[in-house]
């Protein structure tokens, strides 16, 4: 990846709606080179896709909360089924392994209280192998979707 490619990169991190025209104006070069470079860098995994950012407050989505999860058990399968639990509820919008205790962070978006509650209660508690869960809530977000460092 050369300069080039990381002007590319900085630019579509800004505005994922530019046209390859535009994007190669931005980045001094002809339609078919930056057009080449694009689908290569799609190809090569630096680009993971486009989407439009939402405003959760503006679809309902008022609450927010931080939830640790530390597992019963560690290996394979049991972890396995853990993560394919999590990826059939809408509202955990970010999940990450850690290393060390907790075993993973949950970002979770709810209408409010009372909603995070009966998702806490009804869906949390019950997916396998959890052990242990507590939550957070957030106050304010500070810092949210920040570009990555070029």
């Amino acid at each position: 990846m050369d300069r080039t490619d990381r002007k590319i990169l900085a630019e579509l991190q800004k505005d994922g709606r530019l046209s390859v025209t535009e994007l190669a104006e931005r980045v001094g070069l002809s339609l078919s080179p930056c057009h080449r470079r694009l689908k290569a860098l799609e190809d090569a995994g630096a680009i993971l896709g486009y989407h439009a950012r939402l405003a959760p407050a503006a679809l309902g989505l008022n609450f927010a909360a931080l939830v640790f999860v530390t597992l019963r058990e560690v290996t394979r399968q049991p972890v396995a089924d853990f993560e394919a639990a999590l990826a059939e509820i809408p509202q955990i919008v970010e999940a990450q392994r850690l290393f060390g205790d907790p075993d993973y962070l949950l970002h979770v978006v709810a209408k409010d209280l009372p909603a995070f509650q009966k998702l806490y209660d009804e869906q949390l508690t019950s997916i396998p192998n959890v052990k242990r869960l507590s939550s957070t809530l957030v106050m304010k977000e500070v810092i949210q979707d920040r570009l990555l460092p070029m």
